[in-house]
């Protein structure tokens, strides 16, 4: 998502010409960071904003600065995973109801199959299909990927080297997260009546990582990888 709403952005010189770098105060640096924000599609990675401001500018201050302007406004600045974007506010979230259109109608296996990967990745096909206790098809995890929600991170080191799977930007995105560990945790499952009422003693639900780094038990994709999978280019390329 990062690399995506940084190539999307409409002016990736928007101070690279200005004779006045070095003078320009905090309100400009506001004003340029809600300019960008505003005019992406998609989440602004915090990195992505930075590059595009004055040198010295203090992203984060600015951030803060239009995140607390917008706090009481029908429209919010959010955080998603390492990016920001433009929601409506939750309180009117009920004024958009009969123009919403439901567009992503999972199975239950497909649900099942998201929330494992959510709280354990990265996870190999095989440990979600342990921990279901069935056997998991590969339609199930294809609906994933084309969802956006679920992607391929690497290798596991292990023999017949798996593919690992774990949660994506549009996965915070659409379910309102800032990251996976924002997750309900046992007390939230079970207030919400999504546990049974009696559930072993040694039962418990893991805390997801919200690291994208590859792991010490995770390879990365090698150009083989890259055409036996038909993933693209790491480059993005046609390399």
């Amino acid at each position: 998502m990062s690399n995506t709403a940084e190539n999307i952005l409409p002016f990736p010189n928007l101070v690279e010409d200005s004779d006045h770098e070095d003078t320009v105060d905090a309100m400009q640096v506001v004003r340029m960071v809600e300019a960008m924000i505003f005019a992406s599609s998609e989440p602004v990675a915090e990195k992505a904003i930075a590059d595009h401001l004055p040198d010295g500018a203090d992203v984060k201050a600015a951030l803060a600065d239009v995140q607390a302007s917008y706090a009481s406004r029908g429209i919010n600045l959010v955080r998603v995973g390492d990016a920001w974007a433009f929601r409506t506010a939750d309180d009117l979230s009920f004024l958009l109801q009969k123009e919403a259109v439901e567009t992503r109608r999972l199975s239950k296996a497909a649900l099942e199959v998201l929330a494992i990967i959510a709280y354990h990745q990265p996870v190999t096909r095989a440990e979600v299909e342990e921990i279901r206790g069935v056997v998991t098809s590969k339609g199930t995890l294809d609906v994933l990927l084309e969802t956006g929600w679920v992607r391929m991170r690497g290798r596991r080191k292990t023999p017949g080297r798996p593919v690992t799977y774990g949660t994506t930007p549009d996965f915070l995105d659409h379910f309102g997260l800032e990251t996976v560990r924002d997750l309900p945790g046992l007390d939230e499952l079970k207030g919400a009546g999504m546990l049974q009422s009696q559930i072993p003693a040694t039962f418990s639900v893991p805390v997801p990582s919200d690291d994208d780094q590859l792991q010490d038990d995770e390879d990365p994709f090698t150009l083989d990888d890259v055409e036996e999978l038909g993933l693209l280019s790491p480059l993005g390329g046609d390399e």
